[in-house]
């Protein structure tokens, strides 16, 4: 995903993206916990998306606190 992409998305939908790759985190933890992660790639590429969205929406209230 990219910033680009994530910019065009609005508040409720990056929102509800965030909830989403918070799930599959968790759930991949789980699977690292218990040996069956295969893709170990995946996890640090959600927590880069998880930070993109979250800087995402720290602009946009800031901008709107302004």
């Amino acid at each position: 995903m990219k910033a680009s992409d994530v910019r065009t998305k609005s508040d409720d939908e990056l929102k509800a993206q965030l909830l989403d790759l918070r799930k599959e985190s968790f759930n991949l933890r789980f699977q690292a916990a218990s040996g069956q992660l295969d893709n170990t790639a995946r996890k640090n590429a959600i927590r880069k998306d998880i930070a993109r969205i979250k800087t995402i929406i720290g602009e946009r209230t800031s901008a709107a606190a302004s």
